[in-house]
């Protein structure tokens, strides 16, 4: 059965680490290959991912929330500048899911409560 795609939408800081994941194995072109989701693509991927960081804004902080948004939309311009992979820019924005994925694993961890050990 064929669905019209749905984007996954993050609704904790571990959800939004598993989408980085996700960001990173399905770039650039985020596309269904198995054609059970069809439309799925860079701008209903990345909506969700914007959509997700709105929803976890008051657990990121302002100053987090605006720089992921920020590198979001660059790193959405470098897969889309490289669907093919060929060029390099699939690199850069697989690099920033990198960089992301430290900033929000250091929030977690901040606003984390102590483990007791």
């Amino acid at each position: 059965m064929v669905r019209p795609y749905r984007p996954y939408i993050p609704d904790s800081l571990g959800d939004l680490l598993d989408y980085l994941t996700v960001l990173l194995l399905q770039s650039p072109t985020f596309e269904d290959k198995s054609g059970y989701f069809p439309g799925k693509d860079v701008p209903s991927v990345f909506g969700g991912f914007s959509e997700g960081l709105q929803r976890l804004r008051p657990q990121l902080g302002d100053a987090l929330y605006h720089r992921l948004v920020k590198d979001a939309a660059q790193m959405r311009a470098y897969f889309e500048a490289d669907p093919n992979n060929t060029t390099g820019e699939t690199r850069k924005g697989k690099n920033m899911v990198y960089e992301l994925e430290a900033l929000v694993e250091a929030r977690w961890r901040e606003i984390s409560p102590p483990s007791g050990k």
